[in-house]
């Protein structure tokens, strides 16, 4: 008996060669790692790599570990990403990427940075707020 979790390789539309380097030529971590973090892979992939490590008689303990061990990364990246904003030390060191992302970034809540979202609105308001007196200014000049 090979385990619950196996399926027949023959179930699947893709063979081992359709991906690069091989199943069977990947390292038990490198497999380890597929499993662990299943969202971020090929679903075929992933049966593929959870099949070899089951044929490879790979304790279930260390797959569960490997699972335990992305999620964990996962959440610790959620987390910094989440408290992560802008400084000034950012419009010191690299001014105009800093002040492009502000700009023309509409996608930081959506990518995990709520802060960095939050400070973006901020300085956007700010920015429009000196434009209009500097129109003004030039325009009662």
């Amino acid at each position: 008996m090979l385990g619950a979790n196996y399926i027949d390789e023959s179930k699947l539309k893709k063979k081992h060669s359709d991906f690069y380097p091989p199943i069977k030529d990947r390292t038990e971590d490198q497999l380890l790692e597929i499993v662990g973090a299943p969202e971020k892979w090929n679903a075929k992939l992933v049966q593929l790599a959870n099949n070899e490590l089951i044929a490879r008689k790979v304790n279930p303990k260390k797959i569960e570990t490997a699972k335990y061990l992305a999620e964990k990364k996962d959440k610790t990246e959620k987390q910094r990403k989440a408290n992560k904003g802008y400084h000034l030390l950012d419009f010191i060191n690299d001014p105009i990427s800093n002040l492009i992302e502000i700009l023309f970034s509409w996608e930081l809540k959506k990518d995990g940075y709520p802060r960095k979202a939050k400070q973006q609105k901020y300085f956007r308001l700010t920015i429009l707020i000196l434009l209009v007196i500097l129109i003004g200014y030039s325009i009662l000049k």
